[in-house]
C-alpha cells in the first residue's frame, strides 16, 4: 500500500510541472496581445511626430541663440581690438611727433645762435620727419621732370617753356604723399606748355 501511493506522488509531478509552463506560455501571449493593443491610433502617431518635431526645433533653436551670442561677443571683441589698435597707432605717432617738437624747441633755444646753425638744426629736424613720414609708409611722390599725371599731380599753373616738353611738371610747389600706395595727398605743380611763338609757327 505504501509503495503504490508514493508512485501516485512520482506521476503527478511531471503533471504539475507540465500545466504551470502551460500558464506561462499563456501569460506571455496575454502580455503581447496587451502590447499589440496599446499601438498608437493615427491620431496618435500624429501627435507623437508633432511632440518630437516640437524637441528638435527647441533643441535646433537654444543652437541658434547660442551661436548668435558667440557671433555677438565676437563683434563686440573685434570691435573693442581695432578700438585699441588705432588708441595704440595714435599714441605711437604722437611719440614721435612729440620728439621732433622736442628738437624744435632745442633749436629755438640755443642762445646766440647763428644763420648757420639755425639752418643746420632745421635741416637736422628736416631729416628726422622725413624719417618719421618713411617709418609710417608715407612715401614722397616724384614730380619734377615727370610727365604730368592727374592721379597724381594736381596743376596750379602752366608756364610756357622751350626746354620741356608740353605737360612736363617744372616746378613742385608742395610734395605729394603717398600712403601705403594710396593717394594720400596729390603733389602741387606747374605743368610746361608750348610757347605761343611755336605755336603761331606751326599754324602758319
Amino acid at each position: 500500500m505504501v509503495t503504490k501511493t508514493d508512485d501516485n506522488q512520482n506521476d503527478a509531478e511531471p503533471e504539475e510541472i507540465v500545466e504551470a509552463d502551460q500558464e506561462s506560455e499563456e501569460t506571455t501571449i496575454e502580455e503581447e496581445n496587451i502590447e499589440e493593443a496599446k499601438e498608437l491610433s493615427p491620431l496618435e502617431q500624429l501627435n507623437e511626430k508633432i511632440r518630437l518635431k516640437d524637441e528638435e526645433l527647441a533643441n535646433q533653436k537654444d543652437t541658434f541663440l547660442r551661436e548668435k551670442a558667440e557671433l555677438e561677443n565676437f563683434k563686440k571683441r573685434l570691435t573693442k581690438e581695432k578700438e585699441d589698435f588705432v588708441q595704440f597707432a595714435n599714441e605711437r605717432l604722437l611719440k614721435e611727433l612729440i620728439q621732433i617738437e622736442d628738437n624744435l624747441e632745442r633749436a629755438l633755444e640755443v642762445p646766440n645762435a647763428t644763420l648757420e646753425s639755425l639752418k643746420e638744426g632745421v635741416e637736422m629736424i628736416q631729416k628726422q620727419f622725413t624719417t618719421f613720414l618713411k617709418n609710417q609708409k608715407a612715401e614722397p611722390i616724384e614730380a619734377l621732370g615727370k610727365p604730368f599725371d592727374p592721379n597724381l599731380h594736381e596743376v596750379l599753373n602752366q608756364q610756357e617753356s622751350e626746354e620741356h616738353e608740353e605737360n612736363t611738371v617744372i616746378q613742385e610747389y608742395s610734395k605729394g604723399y603717398t600712403l601705403n600706395g594710396r593717394i594720400l595727398r596729390p603733389a602741387k605743380v606747374v605743368i610746361a606748355k608750348e610757347p605761343t611763338e611755336n605755336k603761331e609757327t606751326e599754324d602758319s
